[in-house]
């Protein structure tokens, strides 16, 4: 499956869509996650960002073997696309490390 977290942006053909991390999460942990595109503002905070889907993907590869999917960012902010994109890269070098 194809997730795609955002929270304005129309969904892509043969996409999931989620609007708040939580529930990319719970996708992420009882599902077959091939691929995932994270916007990172939701318009809440309170209920996380996009930032917060690679935190759990980033801990999750780390403690619990999980196999990550492609992930994707298309989020218009920039700086938190560099930071998301960083975590995406840390990813791949657990994953590398822990194959």
């Amino acid at each position: 499956m194809k997730v795609y977290l955002d929270d304005e942006r129309d969904t892509p053909e043969g996409w999931i869509r989620v609007y708040w991390p939580d529930e990319a999460i719970d996708l992420l942990a009882n599902g077959n996650v091939e691929e995932i595109s994270l916007d990172h503002d939701l318009g809440d905070d309170d209920r996380g960002t996009g930032y917060d889907v690679i935190l759990w993907i980033e801990e999750a590869v780390a403690t619990s073997d999980f196999t990550p999917p492609v992930i994707r960012v298309h989020s218009a902010n920039s700086s938190a696309r560099e930071k998301m994109e960083r975590g995406i890269e840390a990813i791949q070098q657990l994953t590398q490390q822990h194959p």
